[in-house]
């Protein structure tokens, strides 16, 4: 089922897609039309899976992004097997809600539309008798900020079910992804350099707004799709920039929210601009998904917009940024692309899910120890501080994402970095694990004879 969340701004939709998603994807904050693109999340009543979405405050466009956020939200209104539309109980019936009543009504006439009042507490029955104006059924009092009133949405559901046909996986929640569940892929970077472009040209859709401006993404976008093939979880996040230049605090918790995603996600793709020199905020977006453990894949976007000449030095220039800035990849990963005429995106995702698939392997721990004995024997570890030798034992896989390897030792166990770093090259080369960001573990075993 496709419900739909409408109304007009800061009348608290984006509290009620939290409470009902037991999640925080929604940015909640007090300043109206916060909410800009369409947040979407499921949750299960009984057997059925509700896809969710949170859609910005319909009003009238006195700017262009207000007009383009109400035409999305109309256009998922369009779509939705039911409605809840919120009103505010402070502040009564007003006008604008007579109009978007009448809007929603004439947009889908086929669809049930549950009317909640939001913020309620402590009103009486009574003062909700202006709402039937709208004509929409009974008023039904909700107050979200306090979870009260959810009983009647879950009805309503139930009342309006309908089983939907597809592929369970895609129908999964977010928060419980299992091995067969789409592939979560986030796209990050700083403001304007084309990542909601890339999303939209990989859902063949417009989802989410795209102007020549930065901080036009404000939340945390979660979309479920196919490509090629394959169900993923796309999610856009709020361009990052230094906290320096964030002098507002729903752009902080947007940074926030967004950083809080690659700790949900599956593979990372860094979106950067070709056109302009990669800053060291980009580097700091990429220290922090390496840290994290998780798969980097740095998009150059506008690469048809740099020169012929410029193309080759700017990507060896990257690389070399990369190699020396992070110790836990051997190779990244950096395909140039044009988002917007679409140009190597394919490849892009052709790459990530090659990625994703090789971090899904385990290897033997037998083959582990002979790739680990070749190396050992094309060169020794060095002797430790106090010259005895550093005996390395045996290893095993023992993590993905990141990619670890715990290798036993005994006797002395200083090694030094150098050696962990020619050790990390030679198994990562052996293993295909060269784009993947790679841990080794020492572990040492205790002389059952010492006393």
């Amino acid at each position: 089922m496709k419900l739909i969340i409408a109304g007009r701004p800061n009348t608290g939709k984006s509290t009620i897609f939290n409470v009902l998603t037991k999640s925080r994807d929604s940015l909640v904050h007090d300043r109206p039309g916060v909410t800009r693109d369409i947040v979407s999340g499921t949750f299960d009543v009984g057997d059925l899976t509700v896809q969710l979405s949170d859609t910005a405050g319909l009003e009238s466009g006195t700017t262009d992004i207000g007009k383009i956020a109400t035409d999305m939200s109309l256009s998922a209104v369009r779509d939705a097997d039911a409605i809840l539309f919120v009103v505010d109980g402070k502040d009564g019936l007003v006008p604008a809600d007579t109009d978007w009543a009448r809007v929603v009504r004439r947009e889908n006439k086929g669809a049930p539309v549950l009317l909640l009042v939001n913020k309620t507490e402590g009103k009486k029955l009574g003062d909700l008798s202006e709402f039937y104006k709208l004509g929409m059924g009974d008023p039904v009092r909700i107050a979200a900020e306090h979870k009260i009133g959810f009983d009647e949405i879950y009805e309503f559901i139930n009342r309006n079910r309908k089983q939907e046909a597809g592929n369970p996986s895609i129908q999964c929640p977010v928060s419980g992804l299992h091995r067969n569940s789409p592939l979560r892929i986030s796209i990050m970077g700083q403001p304007n350099v084309g990542k909601s472009t890339l999303v939209n040209y990989i859902l063949g859709d417009v989802r989410v707004i795209v102007k020549d401006e930065p901080g036009i993404t404000r939340d945390t976008i979660r979309i479920n799709t196919n490509f090629m093939g394959r169900p993923i979880t796309i999610v856009d996040t709020a361009g990052l920039r230094k906290k320096a230049n964030i002098t507002d605090d729903v752009e902080t918790l947007s940074a926030l929210k967004s950083l809080d995603a690659i700790g949900k996600t599956d593979i990372v793709i860094l979106v950067v601009d070709a056109t302009r020199d990669i800053e060291n905020q980009a580097m700091g977006i990429a220290g922090r998904i390496y840290d994290a453990g998780k798969i980097l894949i740095v998009a150059l976007n506008k690469w048809d917009l740099v020169s012929e000449e410029d193309r080759e030095y700017k990507l060896l220039k990257l690389k070399k940024q990369f190699n020396k800035s992070f110790h836990q990849i051997i190779s990244p990963i950096i395909l140039p692309i044009s988002a917007e005429r679409g140009t190597g995106v394919r490849n892009l995702m052709k790459r990530t899910f090659a990625l994703y698939d090789i971090s899904e392997t385990s290897h033997a721990t037998s083959y582990i120890n002979r790739t680990l004995e070749k190396l050992l024997i094309a060169r020794q570890p060095p002797m430790s501080r106090l010259k005895r030798p550093m005996k390395i034992k045996f290893a095993a896989q023992t993590g993905r994402r990141p990619m670890r390897i715990t290798i036993n030792t005994g006797g002395a166990s200083d090694i030094p970095e150098s050696y962990t770093r020619y050790l990390k090259k030679g198994i990562a080369k052996a293993l295909n694990w060269e784009a993947l960001p790679i841990v080794i573990d020492y572990k040492t075993q205790d002389n059952p004879y010492e006393s």
